[in-house]
């Protein structure tokens, strides 16, 4: 909604001054060509009409039904801030339609004495004026794919989780001490990935299923890829003090693998420090 709201009003002036060329060049009478106008312009959701006193003195007309049963109410409370201009139309700020749910407009044209009341739909009006990009059947593609996709990381990260849980209880309901280190690192490694995988399956179900992006940002996915290489370099370290242990507790073999992994953590450390420097200075600083 929010993104949706900060293009209407960066094109204000021109989206408004498309919306009335657009009122003023339909047919005269809205509600008996509703149909065609319907048919051509996809994002008018519904049009009415009100009179003089602000009772509703036509059907509600839809797209694909027609409701007589708000005729004779009173609109009154909806013309409070009406201001008409020269052109006698008003624009309302954005809101959410109480029945489409979506990011929407009220257009009103009064013409002789009956107000006439246009419900647009943001996006679509958006998406047609190519200041977004938008398409339904795509949109609802993409969802479903990165739900099935997010869910299944869940999951994975779920049993990872469990996974080092049991290790753990395992281990202290255990008598033997023999593997306790191996153990004990075995399961953090275990529930550092899972957490990691669990994070980067949020991010994915928070910005790509439950709320809709019309742009590209490449900083949102610099911040998701960045909070998993910090997971995995946390899960990288710990296995580096895992080795060195066993080395202090005389287990030379593994001295050599010890420091490659040790020399590999910092690479990957120095590496992430770059990664993020550069983001910060190619990333355009917000207005707000």
């Amino acid at each position: 909604m929010r993104e949706i709201i900060n293009v209407y009003r960066k094109q204000k002036i021109s989206v408004d001054s498309y919306i009335k060329t657009l009122i003023k060049s339909l047919p005269s009478d809205y509600i008996k060509e509703s149909a065609k106008i319907f048919s051509r312009y996809n994002y008018i959701q519904l049009i009415y009409g009100v009179d003089a006193k602000f009772k509703q003195s036509t059907p509600t007309v839809y797209k694909k039904e027609s409701d007589t049963s708000q005729i004779g109410n009173n609109k009154s409370h909806y013309f409070v801030k009406l201001n008409l201009d020269e052109d006698n139309i008003y624009i309302s700020n954005p809101y959410i339609h109480y029945k489409t749910g979506k990011a929407s407009i009220s257009v009103v044209h009064l013409v002789d004495s009956t107000y006439y009341v246009f419900d647009i739909d943001l996006i679509h009006l958006l998406e047609g004026l190519k200041l977004i990009e938008y398409n339904s059947f795509h949109d609802k593609v993409k969802r479903v794919v990165y739900l099935f996709g997010s869910t299944s990381l869940a999951l994975v990260s779920i049993a990872l989780i469990g996974y080092g849980v049991f290790v753990f209880f395992m281990l202290m309901f255990s008598l033997s001490m023999s593997n306790f280190l191996n153990d004990i690192f075995r399961s953090i490694i275990s529930i550092t990935l899972g957490l990691a995988i669990y994070d980067l399956a949020k991010q994915i179900f928070e910005h790509e299923v439950m709320y809709q992006s019309f742009h590209k940002s490449e900083d949102k996915q610099y911040k998701v890829l960045g909070k998993f290489l910090i997971s995995i370099i946390i899960a990288l370290s710990i296995e580096s003090l895992m080795v060195v242990f066993k080395i202090a507790l005389g287990d030379l073999s593994n001295m050599l693998s010890a420091f490659y992994l040790l020399i590999g953590t910092t690479i990957m450390f120095v590496g992430l420090g770059y990664f993020y420097k550069t983001i910060q200075e190619a990333t355009p600083k917000d207005d707000n």
